[in-house]
């Protein structure tokens, strides 16, 4: 089968153990991301089967008009709402997805965390460029840690944030509460509460119709000039525009990113800042994760190659 492999940006996949599985297909790999549609389609024009690490790709239905000979999409990790399912089941492509794995998304949202309250990336360009202890670090012990979200990834996070004996604070909807509670933590009175109190406040939040934009400007406002907001989730959780609004505002004092609203980036306002720490979306991007992820994506695609019955999420 002609298999296309998109967006491998460290041109990596072809070095993982479960790349092994597909000897004897007929592979291609591309490691730069295309936005334009007749570039993409041009690309894809070939391909039986798609293998998409994550939502590097949007599939829509524009591009399903342009790819007649496309049969099954194989998504790395569980989710697949950048694939336009009406569009699949209309031209009879079956799509498949496999599981994913919070531990890399939690560690490197911990990173983060200490990286900003510890200044760590500017202390090392200046020590780099020679000079020597510029900033004032803030401790985590005894301070607030806020999540938003008390989901696989949070309820990590939450953990790691005992383990530095920070006192944790949990908001979201009531099924994030109610596990909150169970699990010990206290939960905000409402969520200008929590943004009021958390010295650290770090999302995750599933972007959906209802999380789109919940973290508003105003939300914002209520938060220390002296707390850290992280977001290692989805831009779009974030109102447009809130985030620098508020960081030049100094509300919060600043914050750290591993996500942004088109991806990938290489000139975005919010990199200027001077109290933004950033990286490149690297919360999944980690051996264990990757081989976890392709795993069952070439798994699941051998299955269909070889006529054994798949979840297909487009029926």
């Amino acid at each position: 089968m002609k298999i296309v492999i998109a967006d491998d940006y460290q041109d990596c996949v072809r070095s993982l153990d479960a790349f092994k599985q597909l000897e004897g297909q007929e592979v291609t790999v591309y490691h730069d991301t295309l936005t334009d549609l007749d570039a993409l389609s041009a690309r894809f024009q070939d391909a039986e089967a798609l293998v998409l690490i994550r939502e590097r790709t949007p599939i829509t239905a524009a591009l399903l008009e342009r790819l007649p000979n496309l049969k099954v999409i194989s998504q790395t990790g569980g989710g697949a709402a950048h694939v336009d399912m009406e569009a699949c089941r209309r031209h009879g492509v079956t799509v498949m997805a496999g599981t994913g794995s919070p531990y890399a998304a939690a560690e490197l949202t911990w990173c983060l965390v200490l990286a900003a309250m510890r200044h760590i990336p500017a202390e090392v360009e200046n020590l780099k460029a020679g000079r020597w202890q510029r900033t004032l670090g803030t401790g985590l012990k005894g301070r607030t840690l806020g999540i938003f979200g008390y989901g696989k990834i949070g309820s990590l996070v939450a953990r790691y944030g005992e383990a530095f004996e920070m006192n944790v604070l949990v908001w979201g909807r009531e099924g994030t509460r109610q596990r909150a509670t169970e699990a010990g933590f206290e939960v905000a009175k409402s969520q200008i509460d929590f943004f009021q109190r958390a010295d650290v406040l770090s999302l995750h939040l599933r972007l959906n119709d209802d999380t789109r934009g919940i973290v508003s400007a105003e939300s914002l406002a209520h938060m220390k000039p002296t707390s850290l907001l992280v977001n290692t989730s989805r831009a779009q959780l974030v109102a447009p525009g809130a985030l620098e609004q508020a960081l030049k505002a100094g509300r919060p004092g600043q914050a750290a990113v591993d996500v942004f609203d088109a991806e990938p980036v290489f000139e975005h306002s919010l990199l200027k800042l001077p109290n933004l720490v950033a990286t490149p979306h690297l919360g999944y991007v980690e051996k264990d994760s990757y081989e976890l992820y392709f795993s069952d994506a070439f798994s699941n695609l051998l299955a269909y190659i070889n006529g054994r019955p798949v979840n297909n999420l487009a029926d």
